[in-house]
């Protein structure tokens, strides 16, 4: 009996000294708050996670001990920090710090991000995706809205960087100047308005890009500025139109977009082809990059990445566009038969 009560006195002193050190760590975060609210709040609960994971990991090896150190140190810290500190979001502090290990890399990968941000990408449940959204969203300046649909659609996984095969050393090394970095397949454009089986003409899938631009060059990724519709290129003997042309500041190259309502054929390659080439040969710069070529089509067809142009080329890509926004297994599925579709492209590799 006077055992347990000295054990209880012990556990209570415990919790005393784990209640002063996250005043501390609080305390010292509202001090700094003036230079980077959101950096340093994101910081401060980092830390209190950290504080919370060290007295677990010192504290009885009892399962329900984690579950009251919880709710005993909520209830000391609301009176005076308030709801940011319930249990529910000591929580989430103690996920943050358990999946996100490395402090400095955190404090360089949340400028310009809240902690909305933060507790949204904790649902993430691959580690390589989540420091790839939670330094992306700092790049890119994301909203929490962005970044929510940018993980709902798999933005990660739909990277052509990310459907490398087995062997990708043999391919080039992937950097934010690759086009693997920014093309995706699919590419996910709900945004557009079309209903899952509704049907429209190539000038009515091209104006609905147009009208929903700014959704379409998030969707597209860093980077990309809108340079023309139906941009007119003149040869000696004809006239052309490409359908949508913008530049890539970080790629530093013109990537172009042809829009099909059909599945994808030889001819639809070879007509892209035609138009990188005439475009890298007509409007080009010195200083720019090769120009990209991206077809977005109804479906793709292994067949013919195989077998035509497509196969190997470093300029040349085709993407299928969903124009409605897929259940998660659904573009579970569709991200695994466009892996196959760009395997195929790069088989010899």
């Amino acid at each position: 009996m006077e055992e347990n009560k000295n054990i209880e006195i012990r556990v209570e002193q415990q919790e005393k000294v784990l209640f002063h050190d996250v005043c501390s760590i609080i305390e010292r975060g509202r001090q700094q708050a003036y230079a980077n609210v959101g950096q340093i709040a994101i910081f401060t609960y980092w830390n209190v996670g950290r504080r919370i994971v060290e007295e677990e990991q010192g504290g009885q090896k009892r399962a329900s001990y984690g579950t009251r150190l919880m709710r005993n140190l909520a209830e000391y810290l609301i009176p005076i920090y308030g709801r940011s500190y319930s249990k529910r979001n000591l929580d989430y502090y103690r996920k943050f710090y358990l999946l996100f290990p490395d402090a400095e890399k955190v404090n360089t990968c949340v400028h310009n991000l809240e902690w909305s941000h933060v507790r949204r990408v904790l649902s993430v449940t691959s580690t390589e995706a989540r420091w790839w959204y939670l330094e992306n969203a700092a790049k890119g300046m994301w909203s929490v809205r962005e970044l929510d649909r940018n993980i709902s659609s798999q933005y990660f996984e739909r990277r052509l960087a990310a459907q490398l095969p087995a062997n990708a050393e043999a391919l080039q090394t992937t950097t934010d100047k690759s086009p693997l970095e920014y093309i995706k397949n699919p590419v996910v454009a709900e945004f557009m308005g079309f209903r899952r089986n509704s049907s429209y003409s190539e000038s009515e899938l091209e104006q609905a890009l147009i009208d929903n631009l700014e959704k379409f060059i998030l969707e597209l990724g860093r980077g990309f500025a809108f340079v023309e519709r139906q941009q007119h290129i003149v040869t000696q003997t004809s006239d052309f139109y490409i359908d949508l042309v913008f530049y890539n500041f970080k790629m530093k190259r013109f990537v172009i977009f042809e829009l099909k309502t059909h599945r994808l054929t030889h001819q639809d390659i070879g007509q892209l082809d035609m138009y990188v080439r005439m475009y890298d040969d007509l409007v080009k710069g010195e200083d720019d990059q090769p120009t990209i070529g991206v077809l977005l089509c109804t479906d793709t067809d292994n067949t013919i990445a195989r077998y035509s142009v497509l196969n190997d080329s470093d300029q040349l890509f085709a993407a299928k566009y969903m124009t409605y926004m897929p259940t998660e297994e659904e573009l579970r599925r569709e991200i695994e038969q466009q892996k196959e579709f760009f395997r195929l492209q790069h088989k010899e590799e």
